[in-house]
């Protein structure tokens, strides 16, 4: 989940690379670097700093250090503590030859020791210092550097991506892929290396994105792209679109407020492109009308926050469809067997477009020629990219590390997509697929409205009520169980309390002996009538062991309203998007939970915003 950042060029790099870092900083902010050949000596020269960003910056600010060749990383940790020692970029024995790098080198262990017995002296724990070292050595023995990343790519295992800078070869980079993302900005005398464009929009348009298993020597004016076999590949430079706009915070006090506060509109947009599609969706998806029409079922994959609404998904196409429906969590998913169905469907649900786990089960699914498509938010990621189609949300750039807006937006992707289903196959007619989609509307309408009607109640007391609990219980029946799932992930992410969900019906079956007045129960309601009463029977269940009942009801649920010790009452709307009424307000309950215990709610402790490792 750490980003890399380079650039060689014309002009001195140090601003670009610490602009570039920051736009990534989602994508891990345990400790950054910074390293490049100074242009005063010539030499290879770095400075690193633990914590976020800013540290780094601040040491910068005293340092004349910079050059016209420079990277730059900041890290999410896997091999080591976080430290200054473990920050990158890890150079060799020399000091003369760096390294920043995303990814896993499965072998490091078997490297190392190898590398040891030879004389080599490492000063990290982390596995990207093997590539520093294991690099010099081959710089040694061969004559150039194409044959030594050869040999180099042979020895290590593992999904990576990394950029070399070498003090011998001051007017270039190396960039090498494998199962990782990076990407190259083509410029006017300069070229921007990166994780994700985004580093280098609005500097370019037009980027190469490394093919897997492939590496690049690159110059200011020149890419030399080779195959792990050391064969020169085509170039397939690209236009970006989507040009560069900087996010900021606006009147906010976090991103994450903020993006609560944009799910309106990003459904509104959402829908409004989606109507617009019309029958050329199919074309937009890879499929044929005819494909669709015979589909049989449908498989769903995703991890974490995609994962839940994969989760509420199903309850939309097997309702709605009549089709049956697998929800697959990714990380689990790729080691167990796969049934092959005539007709079948996966769907991959990922915000960035570059979650490992997910890409990793589509590229498995690809590869048994099945027909994939792909949700998410990113028109430049790696899924879009391999999947036999795409369907954009349309959240916009999502910075919080926890998502919220993101979220909505999936549930509204998979329900519009739902019902272009079902009308396709002649299950509804036009006039329900419009009703479908005004009921999209009128739910992004109550999503804003019910943050609006308790705001002030929230802020002025129920957070810092519940901010003194120290563990939390979530239920759901149906289709509010993955929602509950959603808002105890919420919880834990940003809060740093402890939250656990259960289906209501499980809760006789053991969770029960956890519930007592020091453990608030969240229950969030169903406006199905046989499921409501079941959920009231497990009202009634907890409060008979003086438990303390917080519910998300709906209007004319006298009942469970008259049980629950805190009760937010929201408007009733279409029984399948239950979960999409509830979203606001729930993650602002929780926003504001976390603000009292004074959290760094966009930027919580061990997370990262794109999960780029398994």
């Amino acid at each position: 989940m750490c980003s890399v950042v380079g650039y060689v060029g014309s002009n001195l790099c140090k601003n670009f690379i610490l602009d570039g870092l920051s736009r990534l900083e989602y994508r891990g902010y345990d400790s950054a670097g910074f390293a490049c050949v100074d242009s005063v000596n010539n030499q290879l020269d770095y400075l690193k700093a633990e914590g976020k960003l800013t540290n780094l910056v601040d040491i910068l600010d005293q340092s004349l250090m910079d050059g016209y060749v420079g990277i730059g990383h900041t890290r999410w940790s896997t091999h080591g503590i976080v430290s200054n020692r473990n920050a990158h970029p890890q150079v060799d024995c020399q000091k003369t030859l760096a390294i920043v790098h995303n990814g896993i080198i499965e072998n490091h262990h078997k490297l190392r020791k190898e590398l040891e017995e030879t004389g080599h002296i490492f000063r990290s724990d982390t596995d990207t210092e093997v590539i520093a070292h294991f690099f010099e050595s081959l710089l040694i023995s061969y004559s150039n550097p194409k044959d030594a990343l050869v040999n180099l790519v042979k020895h290590l295992e593992g999904a990576y991506a990394f950029i070399a800078l070498s003090q011998d070869y001051p007017d270039q980079l190396f960039i090498v892929r494998k199962r990782s993302p990076i990407c190259i900005g083509v410029g006017d005398d300069a070229m921007f290396v990166a994780s994700d464009a985004l580093a280098f929009g609005g500097k370019t348009d037009k980027v190469l994105f490394l093919p897997d298993e492939s590496f690049a020597i690159i110059k200011k004016d020149s890419i030399c792209l080779y195959n792990f076999a050391g064969e020169i590949i085509p170039l397939n430079i690209q236009h970006l679109n989507n040009a560069w706009s900087i996010s900021d915070k606006g009147d906010y006090e976090m991103f994450m407020l903020k993006e609560i506060y944009e799910q309106k509109k990003s459904i509104q947009k959402s829908v409004s492109f989606y109507r617009e599609l019309g029958s050329g969706i199919w074309d937009y998806l890879g499929v044929s009308s005819q494909y669709v029409k015979d589909l049989n079922s449908i498989n769903i994959f995703g991890c974490g926050t995609s994962w839940h609404a994969a989760r509420i998904a199903q309850f939309f196409f097997e309702t709605i469809c009549n089709i049956p429906v697998k929800v697959l969590l990714a990380s689990e998913f790729r080691y167990m067997p796969v049934f092959s169905e005539k007709n079948d469907l996966f769907i991959a649900v990922s915000q960035s477009g570059e979650t490992a786990d997910t890409l990793e089960a589509l590229r498995l699914i690809n590869s048994l020629n099945h027909s994939s498509i792909v949700i998410t938010n990113v028109a430049s990621s790696t899924m879009v990219r391999e999947a036999g189609g795409f369907l954009l949300t349309h959240a916009g750039p999502e910075i919080a590390v926890a998502s919220t807006k993101a979220f909505s937006a999936q549930l509204t992707a998979l329900y519009w997509l739902a019902n272009r289903v079902a009308l396709e196959k002649k299950l509804i007619s036009p006039n329900q697929m419009q009703q479908a989609e005004n009921d999209l509307l009128f739910c992004a309408d109550i999503l804003e409205n019910t943050i609006e009607n308790y705001k002030i109640d929230i802020i002025n007391g129920l957070a810092l009520k519940y901010s003194r609990f120290k563990k939390f219980i979530f239920l759901g029946r149906h289709i509010t169980y993955p929602f509950a799932m959603e808002a105890a992930l919420k919880l834990k992410e940003i809060s740093y309390i402890f939250a656990q969900s259960y289906p209501a019906g499980e809760l006789k079956h053991g969770p029960i002996a956890l519930i007592d007045e020091e453990t608030p129960i969240i229950l969030f309601s169903t406006l199905d009538p046989i499921i409501y009463q079941k959920l009231l029977s497990n009202a009634y269940e907890v409060k008979a062991r003086k438990g303390h009942l917080v519910t998300f009801a709906f209007e004319g649920q006298h009942e469970l309203i008259s049980l629950s010790d805190q009760v937010f009452v929201i408007p009733t709307v279409n029984p399948l998007l239950v979960p999409l009424a509830m979203t606001g307000l729930m993650q602002f309950f929780v926003y504001q939970i976390a603000k009292v215990l004074d959290r760094p709610i966009d930027k919580p402790r061990n997370l990262a915003k794109s999960v780029t490792v398994e």
